[in-house]
């Protein structure tokens, strides 16, 4: 094969699996697919999966029949007619996006063209569909164009791939890590398949660490995990298959770079805790995602700020983030305590929570780190209030009990015909028009007329809250 650079994107020519290939597969042999690779290449790069059958995770994609599998496995009689047409792949990093694209092309013999998005323009776009679109016309091979991080294409850049993927001049496989209906144009979006890749579990991450350790491609069987540095590659990797490859990778240099005589060792080096530290130079912390060490720390976390403990807050913040926790499960927690703790003492801290959220998931770590502290410090440093808690806890209790009664009926739509005349809305008084805007009416069915939720505390702004609502009480009552 020869490796050619075409514009800002790669194009690979045939490629076979002869001895003495480079690192570009460079033969003479004619055949198609994607490059093979050497031992100069990444781990993460030599592992990935020859076949479906290599894949870890993604089995809801992966069942017979299903459109992936089509078109990465399409009909001998009529492939082109059998397999679906352009796809889109949304998921988090290191679950697979790439490694499908590249199946795809490996398993169906097309010929494989990779452009990424930070650097590829409009002019590197077009370039590649005229040559898919002369090849088909001379009978040559379709063409699977990867396009990594899609999002990061302009509007004009993305219009410049609707004819070809409309026509299926080329078939468009595109990843990204963000949520196609914002960050994908409605047009390309509709003449493509989404399909979403989960996070993978541990137990897919550990699969490929080992298949790493003991394949050819991979080490060969030279290195041998222990057991806790074996389980705090799988906690650092955060279902990262690519992330834990490259974290064994350089555990593996760290443990052979050791050895006096490497060449004359036959037994395979042990890689253990710190080595594994060593390596990434992250200290492992005692912290066990499915064990007792999981729910001890997020519940000291969680009761430290509802103790308005700063300090202990972001120890346990900081513990959870080195052990390599999952931070959108970390600011999902802050979320719930923004609402539950502080609640309406200080109103502004679910604001904080929520954007510091959507923050995390948008930058992802470790810079998300810094928006979980700020998050935490502003939940723990807060008034507390648990009212709002308590109160739709009772309002639950007493609808679950039983306790509903008939919507009050000037309280009842008015709207449509004939509602007026069986007495829906007779009475009301429109609370704008009264004054304070609030007008002294019965709201509540009348079983459970006089019940009281929602008590406010004297604390932050829920002492303003609570001045207020006598008031508001008041005149509801009439008084």
């Amino acid at each position: 094969m020869d490796a050619s650079v075409q514009g800002a994107g790669r194009v690979w020519r045939p490629t076979t699996y002869a001895c003495g290939m480079d690192l570009f597969g460079s033969t003479t042999q004619e055949t198609t697919g994607v490059p093979a690779t050497g031992p100069g290449a990444p781990l993460a790069v030599r592992m990935r999966p020859a076949s479906l059958l290599e894949v870890a995770g993604q089995a809801h994609l992966l069942v017979q029949g299903s459109p992936l599998r089509r078109l990465v496995e399409p009909a001998e009689d009529s492939p082109r007619r059998a397999a679906p047409g352009s796809v889109i792949l949304w998921g988090p990093p290191g679950t697979g996006k790439t490694t499908l694209a590249y199946l795809i092309a490996t398993s169906s013999g097309r010929r494989f063209v990779e452009l990424s998005a930070v650097t590829a323009g409009v002019k590197d776009v077009r370039a590649v569909i005229e040559d898919a679109r002369r090849r088909l016309a001379t009978g040559g091979a379709e063409t699977v164009l990867f396009i990594d991080e899609v999002h990061r294409f302009s509007k004009s850049q993305q219009d410049a791939l609707l004819p070809s993927v409309e026509n299926r001049w080329v078939t468009l496989v595109a990843a990204t890590t963000e949520n196609p209906s914002f960050s994908v144009n409605s047009p390309l979006l509709s003449r493509s398949l989404l399909l979403t890749l989960q996070p993978l579990g541990v137990d897919d991450v550990r699969t490929l660490v080992d298949r790493a350790v003991t394949d050819e491609r991979g080490l060969g069987g030279t290195v041998r995990l222990t057991e806790d540095a074996h389980e705090h590659l799988l906690r650092l990797a955060g279902g990262d298959a690519r992330k834990a490859l490259t974290i064994l990778e350089a555990a593996a240099g760290a443990a052979l770079s050791d050895l006096a005589e490497p060449a004359t060792r036959e037994e395979p080096v042990d890689i253990d805790l710190g080595t594994m530290e060593r390596a990434i130079d992250v200290a492992a912390v005692r912290y066990d995602r499915d064990g007792d060490q999981h729910y001890d720390v997020i519940s000291a976390f969680i009761k430290s700020m509802r103790g308005s403990d700063v300090d202990a807050s972001l120890h346990y913040l900081a513990r959870m983030i080195v052990a390599g926790e999952d931070p959108r499960f970390i600011a999902r927690r802050i979320v719930i305590a923004a609402a539950e703790e502080v609640g309406m003492a200080d109103p502004s801290a679910l604001q904080t929570a929520t954007a510091a959220a959507t923050a995390v998931a948008m930058i992802g770590m470790p810079e998300a780190s810094l928006v979980l502290a700020e998050a935490v410090v502003h939940v723990a440093t807060a008034p507390k209030s648990n009212a709002a808690y308590s109160a739709i806890g009772a309002a639950l209790a007493d609808v679950r009990a039983g306790k509903v009664g008939l919507v009050p009926a000037h309280l009842r739509d008015a709207h449509y015909s004939g509602a007026k005349g069986i007495g829906h809305g007779a009475g009301y008084v429109y609370a704008h028009d009264a004054a304070h805007a609030v007008a002294a009416q019965q709201y509540l069915p009348d079983p459970l007329v006089g019940t009281q939720y929602y008590t406010p505390s004297d604390r932050g702004y829920e002492r303003t809250v609570a001045e207020r609502l006598d008031k508001v009480r008041g005149i509801l009552r009439g008084e």
